[in-house]
């Protein structure tokens, strides 16, 4: 497969691109760095230089031509204020959802986060944080894209175990950012999770026999 991953430079990106390469897949990174050219390179990546909240629709669609299927991993990070949170996690998000159909892409991978289910009324960053994901959740599943949205729990950097608990049930709990990319990686080569929401965190099942059950439901 050929796979464009916004976000290219994050936590679970570099981790997930490091399991694509491994399988035989092209992966291709969009950063707003250029000073994370060689970072992607060496984890086996083709960086493509692009600032998703300032670039155009246009510009993303050239960016993704010829891709199978786009990830959105991008965020805008710890620190960041709510404005950002709306023009990266949320506009950014529905920016490259709109270049994907411009540019024939069909499949499309969510990365959003428990809580957008129900996300909270409140003006605090967290809040906003919620509510533009869970927008850009809403304009992915009312899409025509084959699309997927994966919404890990509290995220850690703790060692992948490739044991994973997922659920349609939003349900709270850690998971390490290996087994999220490790997650995204099967549902990017399993068909039967098209059109899926689904919550992960970490348990007791490995991850491929867990997606598979998952998506036969």
């Amino acid at each position: 497969m050929d796979i464009v991953i916004a976000g290219g430079h994050g936590k679970i990106a570099r981790r997930l691109t490091a399991l694509l390469v491994a399988r035989g897949d092209r992966v291709r990174g969009l950063i707003r760095n250029p000073d994370h050219d060689a970072d992607l390179r060496e984890d086996g990546s083709e960086p493509v230089v692009l600032d998703l909240e300032q670039a155009s629709v246009d510009d993303v669609a050239g960016a993704i031509a010829g891709a199978d299927a786009v990830v959105f991993a991008a965020g805008a990070g710890a620190g960041s204020g709510a404005g950002r949170k709306l023009t990266l996690d949320r506009d950014g998000a529905v920016k490259l959802l709109e270049a994907a159909e411009a540019a024939g892409v069909e499949r499309y991978v969510m990365v959003s986060s428990i809580g957008a289910e129900a996300p909270p009324d409140g003006d605090d960053v967290f809040s906003v944080y919620l509510r533009a994901k869970a927008q850009a959740d809403a304009a992915l599943s009312a899409s025509d894209r084959a699309w997927t949205i994966v919404r890990p729990g509290s995220l850690t950097d703790e060692p992948a175990t490739g044991r994973v608990r997922l659920t349609t049930q939003a349900v709270r709990g850690d998971v390490s950012r290996g087994d999220v990319a490790a997650t995204l990686a099967e549902v990017l080569h399993e068909p039967r999770s098209v059109g899926q929401t689904f919550y992960v965190v970490g348990g007791d099942e490995p991850i491929a026999p867990a997606l598979a059950a998952l998506a036969a439901r």
